[in-house]
């Protein structure tokens, strides 16, 4: 079991570039398996759940082939029907499978979805849009039996409230639908504006992406294409606020401001200096960070629940207090006891929580508690007096490609040990005060 070892107190300094986007390249996997040919995914980050992804889509019959950045797939014998249990319970959006499959092959047998623990983030708007378009779903068990009689056929789908992964699905298999499908109350979030694009260059007729309102007209085959992942725009605001937490001067490549819309404010509120340029942000913290008025997460354009995590990190050393609002999961506010163990005074209420920033943190050992969680108590560790031991490290690289890399690269102390490493090293320490 890996842990991070992180020494805090370094000023963070240089330029790095932004991998491609978790969030979008998932969907986009999933969305290989209705095309006929060979597709190439660029920019793809090397993260544990687009290795899960990869490795379901083997089980299920594709060629998957990784190159530095470049996946290659080649769906030409994809029959599968059955997702494994242990994958599934590896991923939470391991259910954006289920309309590829069902479009595809008129089948899909999986389990209920694992992933981070964030309170009840319940299938139901999945399976309830897929039976209006003609799926017949059997539950049991835990089991999810979906069969397709013919092909799935267009429908009005009204979400009652908005989620991304439903939208996600619904727009994966209404491109091989027969006919027409309309999403209404559609999520908006750049990640699925990119997986249109990908579907769109391989054959589908979809407009309105990136609105509550998408039209998509099915058709009967869809090409492979070339395309490219868009920036993850979560671990770019991870890394701004790297930064402004030790005071750091930090340029980012390969970014989109545009997509940030609702965090670049938020720093600036902090008192950090930014300048962004087409594809290019530099923030440079400016003295000890100022509390920020009530931050309340919302779907995309608002203010995203997975910079909510990071951002409370940076409030625990804030001066003054800042009031945070969870509206999105039940249970995303874990991390704060970790926190706490670190010297930061966060009281949480149900879904809310008021972080009072206090002088300094000092180092602890903590656990991240999923995969925000855990990128916070990264960001408190490099902030913090001596040194943060992090396990359950699993959580971070989810999301993070090589974290403790590419804060290296910029001057942190963090590396990675193994969990035999350190009883080794802890071994060695007993040998010499017992001499």
């Amino acid at each position: 079991m890996a842990k991070l070892i992180i020494r805090g107190g370094n000023r963070l300094e240089g330029v790095m570039r932004i991998c491609g986007a978790k969030n979008s390249v998932l969907p986009i996997l999933a969305a290989s398996l209705l095309v006929s040919e060979k597709s190439v995914l660029q920019n793809c980050p090397a993260l544990s759940d687009v290795r899960l992804a990869s490795e379901i889509l083997r089980r299920l019959g594709c060629t998957v082939e990784r190159e530095e950045d470049r996946i290659t797939i080649d769906p030409a014998h994809a029959d599968g029907t059955v997702i494994p249990e242990k994958l599934m319970s590896e991923m939470r959006s391991s259910i954006i499978f289920l309309g590829a499959m069902a479009a595809r092959n008129g089948r899909a047998v999986l389990s209920a979805p694992g992933g981070c623990d964030l309170g009840p983030r319940p299938i139901d708007l999945h399976l309830a849009a897929l039976r209006k378009m003609g799926a017949e779903i059997v539950e049991e068990g835990g089991i999810v039996d979906c069969r397709v009689n013919g092909r799935l056929h267009g429908a009005e789908i009204r979400f009652p409230f908005v989620s991304v992964g439903a939208t996600e699905n619904v727009l994966i298999a209404a491109a091989a639908a027969d006919g027409a499908t309309r999403i209404l109350n559609a999520a908006c979030e750049p990640e699925i504006c990119d997986l249109a694009q990908f579907l769109i260059r391989c054959g589908a007729r979809i407009t309105g992406a990136g609105t509550s309102r998408i039209i998509v007209e099915g058709v009967r085959k869809l090409h492979g294409c070339e395309h490219r992942v868009i920036p993850d725009r979560i671990a770019a605001a991870t890394y701004l606020l790297a930064a402004s937490v030790t005071g750091g001067d930090i340029t980012l490549s390969d970014v989109e401001p545009q997509q940030l819309s609702a965090v670049l404010p938020r720093l600036q509120e902090t008192g950090c200096e930014l300048s962004v340029g087409s594809r290019r942000i530099r923030v440079r913290a400016k003295g000890r960070p100022k509390a920020l008025s009530p931050l309340v997460t919302a779907p995309y354009p608002g203010f995203p629940t997975d910079a909510q995590a990071p951002f409370m990190a940076l409030c625990c050393i804030a001066d003054g207090t800042t009031a945070f609002e969870e509206t999105i999961f039940r249970n995303r506010f874990r991390h704060a006891a970790e926190l706490n163990r670190m010297g930061a005074e966060i009281g949480v209420t149900g879904q809310s929580a008021v972080v009072k920033g206090v002088p300094f943190l000092h180092g602890a050992r903590v656990s991240a508690t999923d995969l925000r969680g855990g990128a916070a108590l990264v960001l408190a560790a490099l902030s913090a007096e001596g040194e943060t031991e992090i396990s359950q490290v699993h959580h971070i690289d989810r999301g993070y490609e090589s974290m403790e890399c590419a804060l290296s690269s910029l001057g942190a102390s963090a590396v990675r040990t193994e969990t035999w490493q350190i009883k080794e090293e802890n071994r060695i320490i007993r040998t010499a005060f017992a001499m």
